[in-house]
């Protein structure tokens, strides 16, 4: 029997707010056994890109990253929010690694082509792009890697890369090796059928459904990554994945995905 992984990808609102991800990190701290964490950047770098006259772009959630945008997620995804999260967990005792994909050659990325649209410099993934031996001694030698969404393209060039997609690659480079649970945290309770009441959370979403609540508006904007990527990973094994509020981990109300 394979042992347990449990992957968690914080984003959304609680990254904005220090005592929000603060609890995150408490709770965290208590799950126990193999884990890795994955952040996203709030919205930091974009307050930091509107100080200085540069207008973010985001198309379904995904940002548009041209050379100035890349330097200013760098800072906030690799340097601070990164560091924050790391300190914050070694002062709850828990060994943590911070990491970019360039780290180590961990998750090498291939730049975006150019299609319909121009992503800039944003980093795709591939089945080969997680070097999931590597990561299996960090989880070895007790160790909890944090991921930001910076990886590289194995020649010089930093990439920023969509932590749903990250976390989604890495659960499905290690559901060779573990049993993996895939854990989308973020302010609310789930995927909701109604934005604005808290309790509309839709339990269960399967492939079939999802189409529907994508064309209907339900399922919209950031939300669109987060599944695209669930979905792809229960495909490839991942054991279960949920979307789930971030302060409430331990919570049953939550979403869960389901092939069929």
């Amino acid at each position: 029997m394979k042992p347990e992984l449990k992957i968690f990808k914080i984003g959304g609102g609680i990254i904005d707010r220090e005592a929000d991800l603060m609890e995150f990190v408490r709770l965290f701290a208590k799950v126990g056994g193999p884990r890795i964490l994955v952040h996203g950047g709030g919205k930091g770098a974009s307050d930091m890109m509107k100080r200085l006259g540069i207008a973010p772009q985001l198309v379904n959630g995904r940002r548009i990253t041209d050379a100035a945008a890349l330097d200013i997620v760098t800072m906030f995804y690799a340097g601070k929010t990164n560091k924050q999260l790391v300190a914050a967990l070694q002062g709850r005792g828990v060994n943590a690694l911070g990491l970019s994909g360039a780290d180590g050659n961990v998750i090498l990325a291939t730049k975006r082509p150019v299609r319909e649209i121009d992503y800039g410099f944003v980093g795709d993934l591939s089945e080969a792009s997680v070097n999931a031996d590597l990561i299996q001694e960090f989880l070895n030698l007790e160790l909890i890697p944090v991921f930001c969404a910076i990886n590289h393209d194995g020649h010089g060039q930093l990439l920023n890369t969509n932590a749903d997609t990250i976390a989604a690659s890495l659960a499905k480079a290690l559901s060779e090796h573990y049993a993996v649970s895939l854990h989308f945290c973020f302010e609310k309770r789930g995927v909701l059928e109604d934005v604005n009441n808290d309790n509309s959370v839709i339990e269960k979403i399967t492939l079939a459904n999802y189409g529907e609540l994508k064309e209907s508006g339900i399922i919209a904007d950031g939300m669109l990554p987060k599944l695209e990527n669930a979905f792809e990973a229960l495909q490839f094994g991942v054991n279960k994945v949920v979307i789930e509020h971030a302060l409430h981990i331990n919570e049953e109300l939550k979403t869960t995905l389901w092939l069929n």
